[in-house]
């Protein structure tokens, strides 16, 4: 048999600690073992897009634009690559062509050679500005066919997907498993077939999760495949990619013998386990849940955020029901494939839906613009019962839905003002404005290095000097429980205070945090979980979820619901921004509003009393 030498795209410096490490490896971590990777001689090596964009800001205080051009600066033989959700760049919605091309050609410019670009829906409209901006760029365009199981994702839907792309322009093809859903003799049909009709380069993606990747990939070499994906031992497995050291040794010996260098991918592999071991990071473990895959489809991403989903909301117990509750409501929208932003999307309903006990009777924004046609087609047709809720008579809309955004540059650029030093800021705040907002603010020249408490913060990691949720919590507990007025603790690198407010009706208490070292001292007001006792005739209305409460605006006024407010079913009361998305909370009956319990933005805790209202007759 003729030599045919398997390529291999490293995932470590993205999807691998995506996977397994909530994208929270450092740049610092990074850099010390850049030269040796780029030693090895990969096809690419993927470090950016995905999450990692948004995790630099909201998580790690870094510029993602800096990362790249770092990486770049060591990596001076191994192309870079990342992950493009087309129309949705690295965010969570859709962005308009302005941005869209303007993000490719400064990623381009600070020094990406490869784009894998993908639809969550499959959706080609939704690539073509995309790909057109990269290809300008005179850059690689690979086009992603995300691959699923449903009555409607047949080997033609793939195989006409790809050849849409090939139309489109792309350099090469990839099939992206990323809920580890394809077989062995799936894999080998799908790529026979590709090879057979296209003529570019196939590149395949699988997440190990259940344990069948090196098998798919075993079948896939076989059938043509020219480039797979690995991911170095520490950060390999479960959720993750198999091992490159794994995929190297078993290949050797054969005519698709890599020749890469075991030794040196050992000794990477050494330098990464340090990484792990230092900042507590898991291990891949394929758990019996994760080989449920093939009946529940979750992706194992999507797998660890609905643990922590539940886990915030106190009802971890309930991750069966919602494992069961996620293929239902799956199928009532069409069958999206599960992969960012329609895995959040659809997760985060099933969730809603489990925890209120009444499905759909809670429906995040993004679910309705999803129904509505605003991310693209759905493949399958939905349920009549939730269009309707949804779309109350109006009709889905057709077009791309890129058409309906006019949005610019110069809009963002103009709300920046002098925050923004760069086109890279301006483009950062057009995908996340509250998190570069905040970054570039810390940052700005001549300014203190400030501590910010605010509700997502809470949760940071104590390698950061923060304590975690649960001790803060148990602190506001005791506050709240007792006598006592003020609670002093010192840990590690940070002096935290928890005192009752001066306003305790409200059930709030004042938390101070000053990192030592530090001057500056963030006050956060953090409601109590105080039940609210309820008048004769009055009905609470709860949060069936933790996040931040926003007011909603009346119908037909310019105010904002407020007490003495008549509401009527299916009004929208409030929004809780949770889990990524805008979760709208209507009024279940006719009534008027009586009181109103937490301040606008504030955080809430899942249970925790947000109205109380009367009920009435219909007016």
């Amino acid at each position: 048999m003729k030599e045919r030498p398997i390529k291999i795209c490293d995932t470590t410096l993205r999807d691998a600690h995506q996977s397994l490490w909530a994208t929270r490896m450092r740049t610092e971590d990074m850099v010390p073992i850049l030269s040796k990777i780029d030693e090895i001689g990969y096809f690419s090596v993927e470090m950016w897009g995905g999450a990692t964009f948004d995790s630099c800001l909201r998580f790690l205080d870094e510029n993602p634009w800096d990362r790249l051009r770092i990486i770049k600066s060591y990596m001076r033989h191994t192309p870079l690559q990342m992950l493009l959700r087309g129309q949705n760049l690295v965010g969570y919605r859709h962005y308009s062509d302005d941005i869209v091309r303007r993000f490719v050609k400064a990623t381009a410019a600070n020094g990406m050679d490869i784009f894998r670009v993908f639809d969550a829906l499959n959706d080609t409209r939704n690539l073509k500005t995309s790909i057109e901006a990269i290809k300008e760029s005179g850059k690689h365009a690979q086009g992603a066919v995300v691959y699923t199981i449903s009555p409607v994702h047949t080997l033609e839907h793939y195989v006409e997907t790809a050849l849409e792309l090939v139309d489109m322009g792309v350099d090469s093809i990839c099939i992206k498993d990323m809920a580890a859903l394809l077989s062995p003799y799936r894999t080998f049909k799908l790529v026979q077939r590709l090879k057979r009709e296209i003529d570019l380069p196939i590149h395949l993606h699988c997440h190990y999760i259940g344990g069948m990747a090196p098998m798919n990939y075993l079948k896939a070499i076989e059938a043509g495949v020219d480039v797979i994906d690995t991911a170095t031992g520490p950060l390999a497995f479960g959720n993750s990619q198999p091992a490159t050291e794994m995929i190297v040794a078993a290949f050797k010996d054969s005519p698709w013998d890599t020749r890469l260098n075991l030794d040196l991918l050992y000794e990477i592999a050494e330098y990464f386990e340090k990484v792990r071991v230092k900042r507590g990071l898991q291990r891949g473990v394929t758990s019996l849940e994760h080989m449920k895959v093939m009946t529940h489809q979750v992706p194992g991403g999507m797998i660890s955020n609905l643990f922590s989903q539940l886990q915030e909301q106190k009802a971890l117990d309930r991750i069966k029901d919602v494992f069961e509750e996620i293929p239902k409501v799956r199928a009532e929208v069409g069958y999206p494939p599960l992969v960012t932003p329609l895995s959040q999307i659809v997760g985060t309903q099933a969730v809603l839906n489990v925890l209120t006990g009444k499905r759909w009777a809670v429906i995040p924004d993004e679910m309705k613009a999803y129904v509505r046609g605003y991310y693209g087609r759905a493949p399958g047709s939905m349920s009549p019962d939730v269009e309707e809720k949804i779309l109350k008579g109006e009709p889905r809309i057709d077009i791309r839905p890129a058409e309906l955004l006019k949005e610019t540059f110069d809009d963002y650029a103009d709300e920046m003002g002098d925050l923004a030093r760069n086109e890279e800021d301006v483009l950062s705040y057009a995908l996340f404005p509250n998190e570069t907002k905040k970054y570039l603010a810390t940052h700005a020249e001549g300014a203190e290095k400030a501590v910010f408490m605010m509700s997502e913060d809470i949760n940071a990691v104590k390698e950061d000097g923060y304590m975690d949720v649960s001790q803060i919590r148990e602190l506001i507990k005791l506050v709240e429980q007792s006598d006592i007025n003020e609670v002093l603790v010192d840990e590690g690198d940070v002096k935290i205070t928890v005192r009752r407010g001066m306003t305790e009706a409200k059930g709030e208490v004042k938390v101070d945090t000053i990192k030592k070292g530090e001057t500056s001292k963030v006050e956060t007001t953090v409601p109590t979980a105080k039940e609210e006792e309820v008048p004769a005739g009055w009905q609470a209305i709860k949060a069936p979820m933790v996040g931040t409460f926003y007011r909603a605006p009346s119908p037909d006024a310019d105010s904002f619901v407020e007490e003495g407010t008549v509401i009527e079913p299916g009004q929208t009361l409030c929004i809780l921004e949770a889990m990524k998305l805008m979760n709208e909370i209507p009024a279940e009956e006719h009534g008027i509003i009586r009181k109103i319990l937490v301040e606008n933005a504030h955080p809430v805790e899942y249970g925790q009393v947000l109205f109380l209202y009367e009920p009435s007759e219909k007016a």
